[in-house]
C-alpha cells in the first residue's frame, strides 16, 4: 500500500527537509557518520516505528534549513496491513511517535505509481516580513525583521515583472545545481497583512536553489527603494546574480500548497 502525507513543520531547528550527515565517508572511514536532524529522517523514523518494517519516505519539495511549511507532500509504500482503513488510524499512529515541531495533518492512500516530485504541477511559497521598529517576539522564528516601513504596492509592481516563463540565473544561488535556469512563476504577489506583517507570495513550476529568497530580498531592496521595476528588470535579463537582491535568511520562508493532477489534486492553502 502507498500512502501520501501532508506534513507541516517548524523548520527553526531542523536542517532542512533531505537527510543528511556530517562531513563526507573520509571524515568518519572506520565509522557510522553522525546524521543531522532533518524532517525527512525524523518522519521517516517515526512511520517505520509504526509499520515495523524499513521504508523509503520521499519529499515533493527540499526545503532548505530553518524554511517552516505547512503542505509538504510525501509518500511511502509498505506491506503492513494490520492498521488497515481509515487512513486517520495511520495518521493518528505516526503523529504519537513525532516530536513538537512536525506533524502528520493528512494521510490517504494513493496510486501505486505516485511520485510527489515528479508528479506536482505547480507549488507555492510565502516569504513574511515584519516591518518597523517594534521587534517581533511570538512571530521570530516565522519572520525576517526589516527594521524600517517598506513600500508594498512598489514592491508588488516590480514582482509583476517576474511572472511568466523567464531565465532567472540572476536569481539563483551559484551552486543551483541544475541544468536548466528556465522556470515559470505562475504569480508573485506582496500584500500587507497588518501594521507590521507584509507577505510576498511566489508560486510557479519549480524553484532554483535559494530562489525564493533572492527575489523576496531583490522586492525588499525596492521597498527600500534601493531598487525599482527598472532594475529588476535588467537584472532578470542579465542572468547575473550580481545583479539582483540580497538571499533573505530562511526564517520568513514556508512552503504553502502543492497542485497535483486529479484524484489528488491541491494540498495545502492558498493565500
Amino acid at each position: 500500500m502507498r500512502y501520501r502525507l501532508t506534513i507541516a513543520y517548524d523548520g527553526t531547528a531542523f536542517h532542512g527537509w533531505q537527510r543528511q550527515f556530517v562531513g563526507s565517508p573520509d571524515d568518519h572511514p572506520d565509522t557510522k557518520r553522525p546524521e543531522l536532524r532533518t524532517v525527512q529522517s525524523v518522519v521517516a523514523e517515526a512511520i517505520r516505528n509504526v509499520v515495523r518494517e524499513p521504508i523509503e519516505l520521499v519529499g515533493a519539495s527540499r526545503t532548505d534549513s530553518g524554511v517552516h511549511a505547512r503542505a509538504q507532500t510525501a509518500a511511502f509504500t509498505t506491506t503492513d496491513t494490520r492498521l488497515g482503513p481509515p487512513d486517520e488510524r495511520l495518521m493518528l499512529a505516526i503523529n504519537s511517535q513525532l516530536p513538537d515541531d512536525v506533524i502528520i495533518t493528512a494521510c490517504a492512500r494513493t496510486r501505486d505509481d505516485f511520485n510527489p516530485i515528479r508528479d506536482c504541477m505547480s507549488k507555492g511559497y510565502r516569504y513574511l516580513l515584519w516591518t518597523g521598529r517594534d521587534r517581533p517576539l511570538w512571530e521570530r522564528n516565522l519572520v525576517h525583521h526589516i527594521w524600517m516601513q517598506l513600500d508594498e504596492v512598489a514592491m508588488h509592481d516590480a514582482a509583476q515583472v517576474l511572472v511568466g516563463e523567464h531565465d532567472f540565473a540572476a536569481f539563483a544561488a551559484a551552486n543551483h545545481g541544475r541544468d536548466s535556469t528556465v522556470r515559470t512563476i505562475h504569480a508573485c504577489t506582496v500584500t500587507r497583512l497588518d501594521e507590521h506583517q507584509i507577505a510576498i507570495d511566489v508560486s510557479g513550476n519549480g524553484f532554483l536553489y535559494n530562489m525564493v529568497r533572492i527575489i523576496a530580498g531583490t522586492l525588499v531592496e525596492v521597498g527600500r527603494t534601493k531598487m525599482d521595476v527598472f532594475h529588476v528588470e535588467r537584472a532578470l535579463a542579465s542572468l547575473d546574480r550580481r545583479n539582483a537582491g540580497p538571499t533573505l535568511p530562511p526564517t520568513g520562508l514556508c512552503l504553502m500548497w502543492m497542485e497535483y493532477p486529479e484524484p489528488d489534486g491541491f494540498v495545502g492553502e492558498k493565500p
